[in-house]
């Protein structure tokens, strides 16, 4: 196993690799978690072994949740240098395995964009839940949420997802198709686990042919999620955002971390009633 500060990778088989997010109490995403990432995501790819990689998470109530923007300016790229979030999603779409997700707790923002650019997502009918809290937040999502997420659930209901900045339970997300599945709890590991070597005893060839096939037909260009990640550095420098950070920052200052990013969707509403 070979671990960093908020992930660990473990190999599993020859064939299948294992991604654990684990950055408690609420499994916020850090520049460094990004980097390691895709730093994993190429050296997978380059080793002709690997097949199927499983991301999960060993955070109670959290899959993996939105960017820590204390840390905001660590997610500023070098100029001239494609953004290392935007890379990351690019590079596990196009990889020649298939990455799946199992979803169990809070899945929002930039790791809601990093389960979109999974190939398969299964959802935990008790505790898997989804959002993009940016738009509350006076922000907009950078990490391809805006342009994967209309082609998996129409216009319409992406654009209520993102206005709203609402939380989604897995019954809901599935309906929409923003999982592939949802499912109980207590079979999301065993269903993961068998599909993951369902897919790691058929010929890697065939897998990736497959997989670089439905890409062709269902992936945004690359370019969108370059101009949205841009997007998303511009309005940090908004006056809405700045004028809202200050007060969510006093909410979690005055309730707690975990108990605002429980219920976020909640208490985003909250925050701009009262602004």
């Amino acid at each position: 196993m070979t671990q960093s500060s908020t992930i660990s990778f473990e190999r599993l088989t020859p064939q299948i690799r294992k991604i654990t997010f684990a950055n408690p109490p609420v499994n916020l995403m850090l520049p460094e978690t990004v980097a390691t990432l895709r730093d994993l995501v190429v050296e997978m790819t380059e080793d002709p072994q690997v097949q199927v990689v499983v991301f999960t998470s060993s955070t109670p109530d959290y899959f993996f949740n939105h960017f820590d923007l204390t840390q905001a300016a660590g997610f500023v790229p070098a100029e001239g240098s494609l953004p290392a979030t935007v890379d990351l999603v690019l590079r596990l779409s196009k990889a020649p395995f298939i990455s799946i997700a199992a979803i169990r707790g809070r899945t929002r923002g930039g790791g809601n964009e990093l389960a979109l650019a999974c190939d398969l997502r299964y959802a935990s009918r008790e505790h898997a839940v989804f959002g993009h809290p940016e738009v509350g937040g006076g922000l907009l999502p950078g990490g391809g949420g805006t342009e994967r997420l209309p082609r998996l659930i129409g216009r319409d209901r992406a654009l209520e997802a993102i206005l709203s900045s609402d939380d989604y339970d897995a019954d809901l997300a599935e309906r929409y198709g923003w999982v592939t599945r949802a499912m109980p709890d207590a079979e999301l590991d065993s269903f993961v686990d068998a599909l993951a070597a369902r897919l790691a005893s058929f010929d890697k060839t065939a897998l990736a042919a497959a997989k670089a096939q439905v890409n062709r037909a269902s992936l945004p260009p690359d370019a969108d999620l370059v101009t949205a990640y841009g997007e998303f550095l511009t309005s940090l420098t908004w006056p809405g955002f700045q004028d809202r950070a200050p007060g969510f920052g006093k909410l979690v200052a005055d309730l707690g971390a975990d108990e605002v990013e429980l219920h976020l969707g909640k208490y985003l509403g909250a925050a701009n009633q009262q602004a």
